[in-house]
């Protein structure tokens, strides 16, 4: 089966470390892209964060495959030379260094595009070029707390934070999405044009709803730990065997036959304490005691077997060693220095098509050939 690359021909070359700017460079190679990634002399950061897969670490082996990896210090006269090479036959560009970092040696990415108008840049911060907060350092976590992300997620009086550097991703999803469109845009035009992604304009962007209800309401949703903060009954209840199930309601219809078929009658659907949605969420605590003193009684087979039989949706609380071994996991090998290594499919399938991933780099490895390749 043919592998799908539709943006073979393509050059990227991108200075990049941690999450962001190389989630987005991995989306442009998985999809055929050549990717030049440009490192300091100990490497990209995330080489170093862990050992915990045969040696090599966690981050970088998510996210480098099939990138040509060389160090170079563009403060340098010659490496600069080869890294203007570069950018003359290069598409897109990419970078998540500090603000102003590149500004103050002369090649920030208006004199990259001046340089070549076909160039697509891209630009990742923590909260954008302009005001003081241009100025902060932002890494995940601490966006998290910026955006009030953290306001909303945890359980009663605890907030805690996701437990994925979903700042950064956000950031490497919309790059790589501008990147998209920048592209069709460019073969309308014939020319390059510049992109901003902060990485707070992306949590703002997801942060939405809680915006929502508190500029409209003038409350923000309540933390609710696994239950959902705007729809009741959609949480973990335990069975007979103190095995959780996440039973979720998504409209009235599913509020009826829940009722009828999972609890066999013992919750009215016509209560009026529970008879919509902003009913039920009014009166969660009750409802969910009264739910869990139903489903207690019952084995974890019957219950789900009640679920199944009403059409009602649910889920498993899953550990991450059963996610590991889930039976709709899709797994894809990526060769590395430490040899093969088992990881996620990219989640977009396309039909008739296959996915390949090609190698992780070592630091450097593509050094020699590149230089000789862009010394001219």
């Amino acid at each position: 089966m043919k592998v799908f690359r539709p943006l073979e021909g393509l050059t990227v070359v991108s200075i990049e470390q941690a999450v962001s700017a190389p989630y987005a460079s991995c989306r442009l190679a998985d999809a055929g892209a050549r990717v030049i990634k440009i490192e300091r002399d100990t490497g990209d950061f995330a080489r170093q964060y862990d050992e915990a897969v045969n040696g090599l670490a966690t981050y970088f082996v998510w996210i480098n495959r099939g990138k040509e990896s060389i160090r170079l210090n563009i403060k340098d006269d010659a490496d600069r030379t080869i890294f203007l090479n570069m950018i003359d036959r290069a598409d897109v560009f990419i970078q998540n260094l500090a603000p102003g970092a590149l500004e103050k040696i002369g090649l920030h990415s208006a004199a990259l595009r001046d340089r070549n108008n076909q160039l697509i840049t891209v630009d990742i911060s923590g909260y954008g070029e302009e005001g003081d907060y241009s100025k902060m350092k932002a890494y995940d976590n601490l966006v998290q707390c910026e955006s009030g992300l953290v306001d909303v997620t945890g359980d009663g009086e605890m907030r805690s934070k996701v437990g994925i550097s979903i700042a950064d991703i956000s950031a490497g999803v919309h790059a790589y999405s501008a990147v998209l469109e920048a592209l069709h845009e460019r073969n309308r035009t014939g020319k390059g044009v510049g992109i901003k992604i902060s990485m707070f304009d992306c949590m703002a962007d997801w942060m939405m709803v809680p915006y929502l209800h508190q500029e409209y309401a003038g409350k923000a949703p309540s933390r609710t730990g696994v239950h959902h903060a705007a729809i009741s009954p959609y949480g973990p209840f335990h069975t007979r065997e103190n095995k959780q199930v996440v039973i979720a309601i998504q409209n009235e219809r599913e509020w009826v036959r829940f009722c009828e078929t999972v609890t066999n009658g013992a919750i009215r659907s016509d209560d009026a304490r529970y008879i919509r949605n902003s009913a039920r969420v009014a009166n969660r605590d009750e409802l969910n005691a009264t739910i869990q003193q139903v489903l207690q009684e019952l084995s974890h087979e019957e219950v789900i077997s009640r679920l199944e039989q009403g059409s009602i949706a649910y889920a498993r609380l899953n550990t991450v060693a059963d996610f590991a071994r889930h039976p709709q996991l899709r797994i894809k090998p990526v060769d590395s220095e430490a040899g093969p290594v088992r990881i996620v499919d990219r989640p977009a399938k396309f039909v008739g098509y296959t996915t390949s991933f090609e190698r992780i780099p070592d630091l450097g490895e593509h050094e020699e050939a590149l230089k000789k390749e862009f010394t001219i």
